[in-house]
């Protein structure tokens, strides 16, 4: 018996006893009290009301594929291969695991990771029941040269995602973070698996976003969630997920069609940088952002009013202190 499907019967709100979870589940008293036990353990807040039975103490907001995939019916969810884990090492390295199948997009959602990675090999905390992790597998022609601006791409289609579910002033950092009011609600992870065959490279874009996250003493940075920015909304794992991955699969075929240029705007106006005082976190520059080049890297005005680009994956920006 999974954890998961006793929350499910417990998440209308109502009481239920031990004797009547034991009949649906079709298992003992004691099996359930053990789930109930191991449930509490991960983190889901439930009540044991004396001579009544169980019930959940808040609201759990339960993955469920089936909900997802009912969501981007109209994106073609035929051509999906979605996988839903409780529990799973890193989502990226799931779909990078998944059997290759043309034309199938595989995608992986998680509700916690224990591996999970941000860039430059940082761990990415992966909370259970709390947030969205989500990686998904695509595939572009033209080989490498045709990436540029790539991961840019996927920040715009999260930010635009965001604001469609009434999320308002979502701002980029480069290269890959989503802030809101100045404090990180999401992180992007771009990794590359080479050619499949000649020109056609297999991309693997991985997505941590805050939905419900209250708490978070191991982050040792500004951070917020869905839920502590617009706490009057009822916030749906499913329903971020299905837009999340709808505006995703939008934007790259967008940027297979028309390139980083259809982009490169977009992303500009929502840009945390610009106009700031910046340095690198290897110290080599410092000066004033002002956006973004054709290819995606950041132009940095320096003191002699030169300006240089950086690209994504030499160094760090960050705004001066």
């Amino acid at each position: 018996m999974k954890t998961k499907i006793l929350v499910g019967l417990l998440s209308d709100g109502g009481i239920h006893s031990g004797e009547s979870l034991a009949h649906q589940l079709g298992v003992s008293r004691t099996a359930v009290w053990k789930q109930i036990r191991r449930a509490i353990d991960q983190g889901v807040r439930i009540e044991t009301i004396r001579g009544k039975g169980y019930r959940l103490a808040e609201s759990v907001d339960l993955l469920d594929g089936r909900a997802i995939l009912a969501g981007l019916a109209e994106r073609g969810g035929d051509r999906l291969s979605l996988s839903v884990f409780d529990s799973i090492d890193s989502t990226n390295a799931a779909v990078m695991r998944a059997e290759q199948r043309p034309g199938i997009v595989p995608i992986c959602i998680a509700d916690s990771q224990s591996a999970g990675r941000g860039r430059r090999g940082r761990a990415w905390q992966s909370p259970a029941g709390q947030n969205l992790y989500l990686s998904l597998g695509l595939e572009f022609g033209g080989g490498f040269s045709a990436l540029d601006g790539l991961s840019l791409v996927f920040g715009v289609a999260l930010a635009e995602a965001l604001e469609h579910l009434g999320l308002a002033d979502v701002q980029l950092k480069w290269p890959n973070d989503v802030f809101l009011d100045g404090r990180k609600l999401a992180g992007i992870l771009v990794e590359l698996q080479g050619e499949l065959e000649e020109g056609r490279i297999q991309v693997v874009a991985g997505i941590g976003l805050n939905v419900h996250m209250a708490e978070a003493p191991e982050v040792d940075q500004a951070w917020t969630s869905l839920a502590k920015e617009a706490p009057e909304r009822s916030w749906s794992r499913n329903e971020v997920a299905a837009a999340v991955i709808a505006s995703v699969l939008a934007a790259c075929e967008e940027f297979s069609s028309r390139g980083f240029s259809a982009f490169r705007e977009r992303w500009q106006r929502r840009d945390l940088f610009f106009g700031r005082s910046l340095s690198s976190s290897q110290g080599q520059l410092a000066g004033l952002g002002r956006g973004l080049d054709a290819d995606g890297s950041y132009l940095i005005e320096l003191a002699d009013g030169a300006v240089t680009a950086v690209r994504a994956g030499e160094i760090s920006l960050r705004a001066a202190s």
